[in-house]
């Protein structure tokens, strides 16, 4: 069983070399777009630090783990608070109807964020580290436009000495006659677009803008060759006033990235019903893979933290015990005393 598991591993890592999804896949990626849209760097009144771990497809041997922390937070920016009113009001929804009545758009200001990202799938191992910078405007009273960009480096590794895809008698000569670490260090930028606004937002981002070749050996029998890909993701979302005491958010995100899926894109639905600024539960469906449940809790003014398990509705449902993925968030230096973010949902 292991020996077919790896295999079939060994496949999927392989098409995604050539010519598929070479970023990681995120659940919770409603809760930290900024993952995905550097644009988002400075959104909020505070800084805010991510850290999250993703052990996807669990029972398989060398099969996908991805951790990261992301920091971003705001430079210069000032949302005003004119009166005692101005702040949460006890035992009023912090979301409800006050909160449509009275958001204004922010004032001009700068983010800067920082990402730090390792993924392991096999013998394979991708590490990314970024910094962020991102511009906001407000276009009109209520509505805001944020552009961002974030550039660094992506070693790719690959470990020769495991024998996970490659079995104990490796056929690529180029694996065979190669011991340790094989590292290959690429340059790295992100570029994106976010409006938002009280009710609705909507993203615009690119991954990995620069199309470049991947070997690991200069050698023709080599089999795991192939190029860094560009990723577009198109995000939106809309928040709906259910009562004064709940938010419905429905969102979607679509991917395209050239070779992959069905049509080049894959699309993603998500939907999360918050209770005040409390918790939390969503649920979302991912194309041609299958179907998630999250759920989340928003601790006083200081943490939050979220989990998420996949189900997915492949083949690989025979020998994989799902996918969990678990987030926890800090607000630092959250002086306006906000127990859940203002425009990121």
């Amino acid at each position: 069983m292991k020996k077919r598991n790896s295999l079939l591993l060994a496949v999927v890592f392989v098409v995604n070399v050539v010519a598929a999804q070479q970023r990681s896949h995120y659940t919770q990626y409603i809760l930290n777009n900024f993952i995905l849209n550097p644009a988002l760097a400075g959104i909020e009144n505070y800084t805010d630090v991510k850290i999250s771990a993703r052990d996807q497809w669990v029972g398989f041997e060398g099969a996908p783990r991805t951790a990261y922390l992301t920091i971003q937070g705001p430079l210069g920016k000032k949302d005003y608070k004119t009166s005692a009113t101005s702040y949460n009001i006890p035992g009023e929804n912090p979301r409800g109807n006050s909160y449509w009545e009275s958001y204004t758009a922010s004032q001009p200001h700068h983010g800067i964020g920082l990402t730090v990202l390792d993924d392991k799938t096999g013998n394979f191992n991708r590490f990314t580290s970024n910094v962020s910078y991102a511009y906001h405007l407000g276009i009109n009273a209520r509505t805001n436009l944020a552009a961002g960009f974030s550039a660094g480096i992506t070693v790719v590794g690959l470990n020769a000495d495991g024998k996970i895809n490659f079995g104990n008698n490796s056929s690529d000569p180029a694996v065979a006659s190669v011991s340790g670490e094989l590292n290959k260090v690429k340059p790295d930028l992100n570029a994106g677009l976010w409006l938002y606004s009280a009710d609705y937002f909507v993203g615009l981002s690119a991954q990995q803008i620069i199309p470049q070749k991947l070997a690991f050996v200069d050698d023709a029998t080599f089999k795991a060759k192939g190029r860094l890909i560009p990723h577009v993701f198109f995000t939106a979302g809309y928040r709906f006033l259910v009562s004064e005491d709940l938010n419905l958010i429905p969102s979607v995100m679509i991917k395209y990235i050239n070779g992959e899926f069905t049509h080049n894109y894959q699309v993603e639905g998500n939907a999360k019903l918050q209770y005040r600024d409390l918790a939390w539960i969503g649920a979302s469906y991912r194309q041609y893979t299958g179907y998630a449940a999250m759920i989340g809790l928003n601790v006083g003014n200081t943490f939050n933290v979220a989990y998420s398990y996949d189900y997915t509705k492949t083949n690989l449902d025979t020998y994989s015990h799902g996918t969990h993925e678990l987030m926890i968030g800090f607000l630092i230096g959250n002086r306006y005393g906000d127990t859940c973010p203002r425009n990121v949902w």
